[in-house]
């Protein structure tokens, strides 16, 4: 097993193969993070918070993995939110917008995604950040988790995303081979933290409006969920 606060060797590159198993990201692939601005408003603070709150989530544990094992994505999340709003927020006002996680508005093509995946006879887990019950409970409102196989967090992994041993510990858990496995996002660091572990790497470029140069080229890319998955279940078998 490889230290979370050590660089991990780097991988071959999986070949392009269909993959027998997809892990898909859940806030900002799956579910519409933006769906968060009310609740921002909510509680006096401009819609615009919404972004720098979330990117702010996300680095803070992202940074911590460095060093190793980390707390739970919802600790991060409410002290970003903190800072992000000037410790101004009473604690019920971080929750009613925190809450809000829970209950994020789906993109619309996942659903068409996720069923061309079921007619492929591909396994999909959600990967999701927070704990699994917490990312069930907002897949559980949308009626998409009907189309899972299961839901794997970092919660349970201890590490979050792009550190190797975060996808390789849910290849582990699901028993599928990383170079088989293909890890679908809408966040180019988290498909070439996949890339460079060995997985397959599938990037919905919506939220980024392309691929970046910093990053190994995905093994597949479009801006629609469904038009990724159409171009991954077309790779050779």
């Amino acid at each position: 097993m490889v230290a979370a606060g050590r660089p991990a060797p780097r991988a071959l590159r999986a070949p392009d193969r269909r993959p027998r198993v997809v892990l898909l990201d859940v806030l900002g692939t799956m579910l519409q993070v933006n769906g968060l601005r009310s609740r921002f408003v909510d509680v006096g603070r401009p819609e615009h918070e919404c972004d720098l709150f979330f990117a702010r989530a996300l680095r803070s544990g992202i940074a911590l993995t460095l060093a190793g094992p980390t707390r739970p994505f919802v600790l991060h999340a409410r002290e970003a939110l903190r800072s992000t709003t000037g410790h101004e927020l009473s604690e019920e006002a971080l929750d009613h917008v925190l809450d809000g996680l829970h209950r994020l508005p789906p993109h619309a093509d996942v659903e068409v995604a996720l069923v061309a995946l079921a007619r492929a006879k591909i396994p999909v887990y959600a990967f999701g950040y927070g704990s699994a019950r917490g990312v069930a409970a907002a897949l559980d409102r949308t009626e998409l988790r009907t189309y899972l196989r299961g839901i794997v967090s970092t919660d349970e992994v201890g590490l979050f995303r792009p550190a190797a041993q975060a996808y390789l510990s849910v290849c582990q858990a699901v028993h599928t081979e990383p170079a088989r496995t293909a890890m679908v996002s809408g966040h180019s660091w988290d498909v070439h933290g996949a890339l460079r572990t060995g997985l397959l790497g599938a990037l919905v470029t919506r939220l980024e409006g392309g691929v970046p140069a910093t990053i190994d080229p995905p093994h597949v890319h479009a801006t629609r969920l469904d038009e990724v998955v159409e171009r991954l279940v077309e790779l050779p078998a």
